[in-house]
């Protein structure tokens, strides 16, 4: 499976240039094969950047999860494990919620597609540059 960090979700959702011709067939093909999802950490991240001002969305974070739903990218919730190995992961990264998914991508044994620059130097799972 590949997980899709949030920044790359809202890329997908918006057909962004920023996200990498090689990163983008990966995409593709694991939408037909081993599927693609999100953690649904993604969805209050982004909920809460645009209750804050700080992300404008075409529509709503609801329209938006719709859509990646309807897209066959799944959501892998949140669950105890994912929560105590993020929380053991602070010198991985500062930010709770990318904590998290990077948590949730080990635990689902994903690549994780990001342009973090900070969980693409982590050894500690698999990721793949989504710039790429």
């Amino acid at each position: 499976m590949i997980l899709l960090d949030t920044h790359v979700l809202l890329w997908l959702a918006d057909d962004a240039p920023r996200l990498g011709r090689r990163a983008a067939k990966r995409i593709d093909t694991a939408s037909a094969g081993e599927g693609v999802a999100v953690s649904a950490v993604s969805y209050w991240e982004i909920a809460t950047l645009v209750e804050r001002g700080r992300l404008r969305l075409r529509g709503t974070v609801e329209d938006l999860r719709a859509r990646a739903l309807s897209n066959a990218i799944g959501e892998v919730p949140l669950d105890g494990q994912v929560g105590i190995l993020a929380a053991k992961m602070r010198g991985v990264h500062g930010d709770p919620a990318d904590r998290m998914i990077a948590a949730t991508a080990l635990e689902q044994n994903a690549l994780l597609v990001t342009a973090d620059a900070t969980l693409l130097a982590w050894r500690g799972g698999k990721t793949l540059d989504a710039t790429r």
